[in-house]
Parts: C-alpha cells; sequence; structure tokens
C-alpha cells in the first residue's frame, strides 16, 4: 500500500543542541494530530551528541522523525543555510495542500501550536508567523533594564504596524496582529512555499528573508498574536546574529539604534502611503496614469520606471523594486534615544487615523 502524505511537516535546523532538543521534540509530541506529522531535524555540524539522544528518543515519539545529519563547509555552516535545507527536505515529503512549519531546536511549541496554524491557513492564510517568548526561568538571568527597553521598542513597533493597518489595512492580517517574523514558529502552503523559491540562501536573518520572498509572491500572510513558542532566553547561542548573540551584546552595551526594521514615524507614514498608492495603480487602469505619476515625483523615480514594475505579475515584486530603488524610501535607523519622542508622535498619528475610514484590501492573487 503506497504510503500517504502527511498534510504537515515540521523543519528544525538543529546544530549541538543535546540539552534542549529533547524538550522540543516532548513539546511537538504533544500537540494534537502529530501521529500525521513528520518532522525534520537537520542535524548539521554537530559535535556534542545530539543525533543520539534523537535516536534513543525515536521509540517514544508517536511520529515519524528524520534524522538527516550535514556537514556544511565553513562557508556555509550558518542558520540560513541549514533552515533552507531543512525546509527543503520537509516541503519534499508533503503532497498536494501540505502545510510546512519550522521552529528552532531550542524551542517549546505551545500545546496547540500546529492545529493553530492549520486554523489560520484553512481560514485563508497561505503562511503564518508565530510570536516568540523567552522562557520565564531564562528571562529572569536577563536584567531587567533590558526587558523595560525591549518592552518600550516593542511597543514602538507595534504602533508603527498600528499605523499601517490604519492606512494600509489588509482583510488578511487584521487587526490585532503582530509584527514578529521569527523561525522559532512560521508555517507555509507547500504550493506557495516553492513557488516563493523557498528559503533564501542568506547566513542569517533567513526568517524575515523567507517572508519577504512570500511577499513578491502575494502571500496573504498572517502573524497571528495567539499562536506561541517558548524559546531560550540564553546568552550563548547556535546561530551567529541571533538572539544571543543580541541579549549577549545589550548587557554588555545596550545598541545605541532599535531594530533595524523599525524607522521614524515619518518615514513610515511616508512607505506605507505610497505601497497604498502603488497598489491602487497596480490594481486599477481607470486613472492609473494619474497615480504613478504622482508616485514619481513623490519618490523621485521615473514614470517609466514605475510603469515597467507594475507589469510584473505580483504586486509584492512591484512593490520590493520600487521601495528599493526610491532613494525617498530608503531607511533610517531610529536611536534609541529618540524613542519616546517617537512613540509619543507615532500615537498622535494613530489616534488621528483612528476615526477614518480606508478601504481594506486583499491580497492579490
Amino acid at each position: 500500500m503506497p504510503q500517504i502524505a502527511p498534510s504537515v511537516a515540521v523543519a528544525i535546523p538543529v546544530r549541538n543542541e543535546a540539552a534542549l532538543i529533547g524538550d522540543c521534540l516532548r513539546a511537538l509530541s504533544l500537540q494534537h494530530g502529530i501521529t500525521r506529522t513528520q518532522i525534520v531535524l537537520l542535524i548539521n555540524n554537530s559535535t556534542d551528541g545530539t543525533a543520539d539522544i534523537v535516536r534513543a528518543m525515536l521509540p517514544a515519539l508517536p511520529c515519524r522523525v528524520h534524522i538527516v545529519e550535514h556537514q556544511f563547509p565553513q562557508s556555509q555552516a550558518n542558520a540560513g543555510h541549514a533552515r533552507r535545507m531543512a525546509m527543503s527536505k520537509a516541503t519534499m515529503l508533503l503532497g498536494p495542500g501540505g502545510v510546512v512549519m519550522t521552529t528552532d531546536a531550542d524551542s517549546c511549541v505551545a500545546p496547540d501550536w500546529i492545529e493553530a496554524n492549520l486554523a489560520a491557513i484553512d481560514a485563508g492564510a497561505d503562511a503564518v508567523c508565530g510570536r516568540a517568548v523567552i522562557d520565564p526561568i531564562d528571562a529572569l538571568l536577563i536584567p531587567q533594564v533590558l526587558h523595560e527597553d525591549d518592552a518600550r521598542e516593542v511597543a514602538y513597533g507595534a504602533k508603527l504596524d498600528r499605523i499601517a493597518a490604519l492606512l494600509d489595512p489588509c482583510a488578511d492580517d487584521p487587526w490585532p496582529r503582530h509584527t514578529e517574523e521569527s523561525g522559532a514558529s512560521i508555517a507555509v502552503r507547500r504550493e506557495v512555499f516553492v513557488a516563493a523559491g523557498g528559503v533564501p540562501p542568506v547566513r542569517h536573518g533567513e526568517d524575515r528573508a523567507l517572508v519577504d520572498a512570500l511577499r513578491r509572491v502575494d502571500a496573504r500572510i498572517r502573524h497571528d498574536p495567539s499562536i506561541t513558542v517558548t524559546v531560550s532566553g540564553r546568552t550563548e547561542g547556535r546561530a551567529a546574529n541571533g538572539m544571543a548573540d543580541t541579549i549577549r551584546r545589550r548587557i554588555l552595551c545596550q545598541d545605541p539604534m532599535l531594530d533595524d526594521s523599525l524607522e521614524p514615524v515619518v518615514n513610515r507614514v511616508r512607505r506605507i502611503g505610497a505601497r497604498r498608492l502603488l497598489r491602487l495603480a497596480w490594481m486599477r487602469s481607470a486613472g492609473r496614469h494619474r497615480v504613478v505619476s504622482h508616485l514619481a515625483t513623490e519618490l523621485e523615480l521615473t514614470e517609466s520606471q514605475i510603469e515597467g514594475w507594475l507589469a510584473l505579475p505580483y504586486f509584492g515584486a512591484s512593490w520590493a523594486l520600487v521601495s528599493a530603488a526610491s532613494p525617498v524610501l530608503v531607511r533610517h535607523p531610529v536611536p534609541r534615544s529618540e524613542l519616546a519622542h517617537q512613540t509619543q508622535l507615532a500615537q498622535e498619528i494613530v489616534s488621528s487615523l483612528a476615526g477614518s475610514h480606508v478601504p481594506i484590501h486583499r491580497a492579490a492573487r
């Protein structure tokens, strides 16, 4: 009898995680429907016996676990290439309509993680991003001032996103939502993952790069605040430029700039306004020339450039090229010293926009 393809395959890059991989797998084993799920562990460049620990656990696990051991050359021995290979191999297990999910080897997914991701996809999402929450015990070892700084930074990011939700509301990712795009919790429909080209071959930041690639093929991306994964708050991590590196660096000396995903309020308003106008031009023929002419002036681009990018089959690809080419939309970091002022300004804009009515768009298909 031919083997039935699983509906879900979970991909986990693993490197020297002997101490935590057991907790990760036990959390997954408690999921509803886990017997119809397969797990791919891409154990790469490990020297601590992680694979032996996993093999010893296999008889007690309720689902099939594929152990893939791989030694990357030094130039590719990083989180980006490991997640790319892990998710690629997991996708190969899936049939039509399957969902590839990924988390980290030092993470413990919530008891309803798989079920909640599938519910969001059943509701219309092509991809789902969950939230990463630091383990409460590990959190006690991090100085309180860092927690406070992080809370203020997250609050500012949420206000920027609220402005985006008010200026350019999206039915596929309604408010409330969050702004995280962490490899600790991403789920993607197989067909959309393949259409986006899989995980981009980058050294780090592969999670954000994957979500950006999904946007470029107009994937319907849901940032679901109810989906959570507990992650370790260790300061000695396995991935360069990961969370552990950030925590350790900020313990020694706080970063003078906020996360590079953030920008001054005025810049964010300009960016979202331009994106909304470009979408209007991409979706409509009536009045398109007028909108393109206005955008060309505002973004310091030529009308022919914008028209050429609007000819692409996906709005997301058009917007990526426009936003990368415009000197007006160059990202500027936010100094931490300006955070309070920027947060106040963002709140004022949110308050002024809250009573307005902006048409809601849906991701183009």
